[in-house]
């Protein structure tokens, strides 16, 4: 059974997406931490696949960015009201006409996207070898036939070297300048959730480079304290506490924190890299 916060929140987007592209949504699946069962209302968005019955016109699209903008709003308004500027409960996700769903992931080309406040058309950096299989192996259908009779294509043999190149590329900058002190993110983001967001996110990859399976961010944290030591013990625990819901626990000023979820990235990074090396 589906969380009540994130059975709500998929089904208001829906039903506006539904309004503003009448017939044309054919399927629409969860992924992300829905799809891992690892959903935290206040601390999880909501991802999504969309399929799309054909390709859309430049007044489709006008409309679907409608979509995105309203249900930005609410999840704003929602997240505000509660005091959080990480704005959880967001709806992302990609949309893929039915036509190019049973091509290998990286032939796929999207409709459009949106993450955040970021409106995409033509692009989808979730089609990509992770997402897919979570898709694939995972996903929950709330509308269209489940996704193993889809015909997905992850391109399983590209997993490892994809999680690596994204280590080596983005997580890597965002290390840098979490080590230098300086927020990887936009200006009035929550310092606990940038940390946690680096902290946990990092490790998962690092988990598929070494075993091939995805796993969520709390299945991170207690991965890195088997992985890494004792040394990381007080930056994963308070990611993890984050991310959890809890009190932030005793510890240096945010800004040592920030620079010691850096060093802690720089060492996933190095680690993985090292696999099978």
């Amino acid at each position: 059974m589906l969380d009540p916060t994130l059975a709500r929140g998929a089904a208001s987007y829906l039903q506006l997406a539904d309004r503003l592209l009448p017939g044309q949504i054919t399927g629409f699946y969860l992924v992300g931490s829905a799809a891992l069962g690892a959903f935290r209302p206040g601390r999880s968005d909501i991802d999504f696949i969309a399929v799309l019955d054909a390709a859309l016109d430049r007044r489709e699209l006008r409309r679907l960015r409608v979509a995105h903008l309203g249900s930005g709003v609410r999840s704003t308004v929602r997240a505000l009201a509660a005091g959080d500027l990480a704005l959880p409960g967001t709806c992302n996700g990609v949309y893929v006409p039915r036509s190019e769903l049973a091509k290998p992931v990286s032939r796929i080309r999207p409709a459009a996207s949106h993450t955040g406040p970021a409106f995409n058309v033509g692009s989808a950096f979730d089609v990509n070898p992770v997402v897919w299989k979570v898709f694939h192996e995972r996903g929950i259908a709330l509308r269209g036939p489940q996704p193993a009779e889809l015909g997905l294509d992850p391109e399983p043999h590209t997993l490892r070297k994809w999680n690596l190149d994204n280590l080596n590329g983005y997580w890597t900058r965002w290390a840098d300048m979490a080590a230098r002190g300086q927020a990887p993110v936009k200006p009035l983001t929550p310092s606990r959730w940038v940390r946690a967001w680096g902290v946990l996110g990092a490790p998962r990859l690092h988990r598929t480079v070494a075993t091939g399976e995805v796993i969520s961010k709390e299945e991170a944290g207690a991965y890195a304290l088997e992985t890494f030591g004792p040394r990381w013990k007080r930056v994963v625990d308070d990611a993890l506490a984050y991310w959890r819901g809890e009190p932030e626990p005793a510890g240096p000023a945010a800004s040592q924190r920030l620079a010691d979820a850096g060093a802690f990235m720089r060492e996933v990074v190095r680690s993985a890299n090292a696999i099978g090396a």
